[in-house]
């Protein structure tokens, strides 16, 4: 019994974790999606920021992640300002 509450307590820590591996994933693979439309990669960046932060942000939602509590944000950072994030 012992055993399982460690290994119960040990899940606890590791979701959290899994949880911002899985939205650094998401952001990278939105990244890639960006710069195959022909984006350079230098002129945009991405963050992610709590559901309930998004709209305060100053950019366009691109994408969700860890249960739609977090948002993925695209902000266009260089001189080039025609580009659109991918959908």
């Amino acid at each position: 019994m012992n055993k399982l509450s460690m290994l119960g307590t040990l899940l606890a820590l590791l979701i959290p974790v899994a949880a911002q591996a899985s939205c650094e994933s998401v952001k990278a693979d939105i990244t890639q999606k960006i710069v195959a439309n022909g984006v350079e990669e230098s002129s945009f960046h991405l963050d992610i920021v709590p559901s309930d932060q998004a709209d305060q942000a100053g950019g366009q939602v691109v994408g969700h992640c860890d249960n739609d509590t977090q948002k993925i944000v695209y902000l266009r950072t260089g001189a080039d300002t025609n580009s659109a994030p991918s959908p």
